[in-house]
């Protein structure tokens, strides 16, 4: 895997509970350039992002905010990203709410353009976030970017996204929570969605790996993006938006260790880890702990307590 590049996005204006832009100090504290290092992996920080200067925007839709925060954010993360990928490197996008994949996504889409190979995308989350800044009802963006990755229309105040993903190359893993407007959009588009009880009824092995197949057929570049709520709450209860019936721990490094050994992945968002949620930064160090998982630690690498 080439050098890690780890960029902070201390974003909170895709939702309305304050806290997520707290995430990456939480990730460093939790140890994750040790974790990442500690696999032989070369690792840089790049640090915080800074919110650039705003441009107007509007929006038709009334209940939408922090609009123009969020187009900023997502300028500077595409442009960063794309700068991290150029570099040769692996970034990882510490999160700050899911609205940042608005521009990691679109940064790795840029630079796939470029080297002329097709853009895949792994979604383990609780939530599909297919609305768009005109269907949301809530107007919090963070339920917006996998909409704006597909290509839907409604996402004008955005910078155009580079090459919008084909439905084929976009794997949803773990949903358990879609509004109808959104299950109305998916069921247009031909989005592989292994929701939680195509896991229970499969398991997470065969879905998983039929994607990454496709992607490894294809030559394609991975992006996955990882949300807190992926996880069951009773792991993970850093998240303001927590869903029952979650991925198990066993189960969320199964699947780190099957995108390891597939070496097919890219980039990574690691989004919605709201450490004022914690308790005593349990979450932070398991996301952290998946993290290394995805870098080469095996179970068998951990150490246990004596008895």
């Amino acid at each position: 895997m080439p050098k890690t590049i780890l960029i902070g996005a201390p974003i909170d204006t895709g939702q309305k509970r304050p806290g997520c832009l707290m995430g990456p100090a939480a990730y460093r504290v939790a140890g994750i350039a040790r974790e990442i290092a500690a696999e032989s992996h070369g690792v840089e920080d790049w640090g915080d992002l800074a919110l650039p200067d705003l441009r107007e925007v509007a929006c038709p839709n009334p209940v939408v905010h922090d609009l123009a925060e969020t187009v900023g954010w997502a300028e500077i993360l595409m442009d960063r990203v794309d700068d991290a990928l150029s570099e040769g490197g692996f970034p990882i996008i510490m999160g700050g709410d899911h609205s940042l994949a608005l521009g990691s996504a679109a940064g790795a889409a840029a630079y796939a353009k470029r080297q002329n190979r097709p853009l895949f995308l792994l979604w383990l989350d609780a939530h599909s976030d297919f609305h768009t800044p005109l269907t949301t009802t809530s107007g919090n963006l963070h339920g917006t970017p996998l909409a704006y990755i597909a290509g839907r229309d409604g996402f004008d105040a955005f910078p155009p996204f580079p090459a919008p993903v084909p439905a084929h190359r976009i794997c949803m893993f773990g949903i358990r929570s879609v509004d109808p407007a959104e299950k109305a959009a998916m069921q247009e588009r031909d989005i592989f969605v292994n929701d939680m009880r195509v896991i229970d009824e499969r398991g997470l092995v065969a879905p998983l790996r039929e994607f990454l197949d496709l992607v490894r057929r294809e030559s394609g570049m991975l992006h996955v993006s990882l949300d807190v709520d992926f996880l069951d709450p009773s792991i993970a209860p850093a998240v303001g938006t927590t869903v029952p019936g979650g991925a198990t721990f066993r189960e969320a490094h199964l699947v780190m260790e099957l995108l390891h050994e597939s070496g097919l992945v890219t980039s990574l968002d690691l989004v919605e880890l709201n450490p004022f949620l914690d308790d005593r930064g349990m979450t932070a160090r398991l996301m952290v702990d998946l993290v290394g998982s995805l870098m080469g630690k095996k179970v068998f690498d951990r150490p246990t307590r004596a008895k």
